[in-house]
């Protein structure tokens, strides 16, 4: 007797959750001592791999229900109103910034010449979008260590030409909320949360604890697999702003003024009887553009992976913030030759990861490397500063396009002397024992 296509696929499926359970679970290698800590990971099981291959079977490809269905829990789950799924992070930051571009703004929209506050310690796709735009990002140091901006040098920061502040959290790590907030909202100010590497975070404000990225006016995420969770390549961009998402939707859907989703025609009812610009009288909505935007969207297949990783999510919180905790235990008595990291007041992080800035006298180039050697991980603290890179090299030549405030020491002391270890929910113990173990025997030795 011939299948029905349910009962085709319910086989299929269940195949994949053997197959995965099988060789992806039950047969994977158990850590043994000196095996190689990865910084970051993939955590998943077959509820991943079923969703993937469910949605490839219907074989829709661009954004679909799994698309709806993440966009709906992670709003859900972060207590905001409106939430769009894109291809990357780095696409969520774009998403983000340019929709402060909109004439949609009127006096608040950012023009070009116009300055956005920010920091050089960081990833640069907090800045990039500011400066391709032709905005001026004005840097503003760090403290250690928080590893986040300084807010005593916000006021030094402002000028008349001033419209927004966009800051990452560093590694999970809030940037101190209240005080930029408050800062912004004295000044009419747009607040950017580049939340990539804190998604799971909390900050206490006016009493209440609220996720980071949903204090200020748009929040962004990031589902690269390194990240707090993952669906392979994606990001997100938040906000509870009716007016800032649909921006965001448009600069997301090729710049067009239609809200209809893919594969949905006239659900407003007026596809062909308005005026819109110098276009013909009832021109196709679908066919009007309202900004200047992108394709940033997402595939469904990620989207599918998404739903299945955010069912774990809470549980991943959890795991890195125990084994932050164990870290930090088994780093007890390094403070001679490192610093520990520190938790913004009022926060509860979910930690991306476990920051060490070398005291002096310990060669950071040195403990790394023996670190390397003995099989855990290290990263910097992504660009260190920024302005000293080469895509800056034009630019620092010829004194335009950035400012500085003051001289950055901090920044370039990260530069020199900090780098980070992972702490994400695959490690055990175990894991975390071992790092421990080897970074204090690499900072006691160097030492001697």
């Amino acid at each position: 007797m011939e299948k029905s296509q349910e009962q085709a696929r319910r086989e299929i499926l269940d195949l994949v959750a053997d197959y995965c359970e099988t060789w992806h679970i039950r047969n994977k290698k158990p850590y043994e001592e000196g095996d190689r800590i990865p910084y970051a990971s993939r955590v998943y099981d077959a509820a991943e791999m079923v969703n993937l291959v469910d949605s490839a079977l219907e074989f829709w490809l661009t954004s679909g229900r799994y698309t709806e269905e993440f966009e709906q829990k992670l709003a859900a789950y972060l207590g905001v109103r409106f939430c769009s799924l894109v291809n990357s992070g780095s696409s969520a930051n774009l998403c983000a910034f340019m929709a402060l571009t909109s004439p949609l703004l009127g006096e608040r929209q950012i023009r070009r010449g116009d300055e956005v506050i920010t920091v050089a310690a960081g990833f640069p796709t907090t800045v990039t979008p500011i400066i391709n735009y032709g905005a001026v990002p004005v840097f503003v140091d760090v403290t250690i260590p928080q590893y986040n901006i300084d807010v005593t040098k916000l006021e030094a920061a402002y000028s008349e030409r001033t419209k927004a502040v966009m800051l990452a959290h560093t590694l999970g790590n809030p940037f101190d909320l209240a005080a930029v907030k408050a800062f912004c909202d004295r000044h009419g100010l747009w607040l950017v949360e580049d939340n990539c590497d804190a998604l799971g975070s909390l900050y206490c404000m006016d009493g209440v604890e609220r996720f980071t990225g949903t204090i200020g006016d748009i929040g962004t995420s990031s589902f690269y697999p390194p990240h707090h969770m993952t669906m392979g390549e994606g990001g997100a961009v938040y906000t509870d702003n009716p007016l800032l998402h649909r921006i965001i939707r448009s600069m997301r859907d090729w710049g067009r003024d239609c809200v209809c989703p893919s594969g949905v025609d006239n659900r407003c009812g007026h596809r062909f009887d308005r005026q819109y610009g110098e276009l013909p009288l009832g021109y196709d909505h679908k066919y009007v553009y309202s900004h200047f935007g992108y394709n940033l969207k997402a595939t469904d297949l990620q989207a599918a992976i998404g739903c299945a990783q955010l069912d774990k999510f809470p549980s991943f919180v959890k795991r890195r913030r125990h084994n932050f905790g164990r870290l930090y235990a088994g780093l007890a008595g390094t403070e001679e030759w490192l610093i520990l990291p520190e938790a913004c007041e009022g926060s509860t992080p979910s930690w991306f990861g476990f920051l060490l800035t070398c005291r002096e006298g310990i060669d950071r180039g040195a403990v790394v490397r023996r670190i390397e050697e003995k099989g855990v991980q290290t990263r910097m603290l992504f660009a260190g500063n920024l302005t000293k890179h080469p895509c800056f090299d034009e630019m620092r030549a010829s004194g335009e396009g950035y400012r500085v405030i003051g001289d950055l020491a901090v920044t370039d002391r990260i530069m020199r002397d900090t780098f980070w270890v992972g702490v994400y929910p695959g490690m055990t113990d175990e894991m975390i024992d071992y790092m421990a173990r080897t970074i204090t025997e690499t900072v006691q030795g160097q030492a001697v």
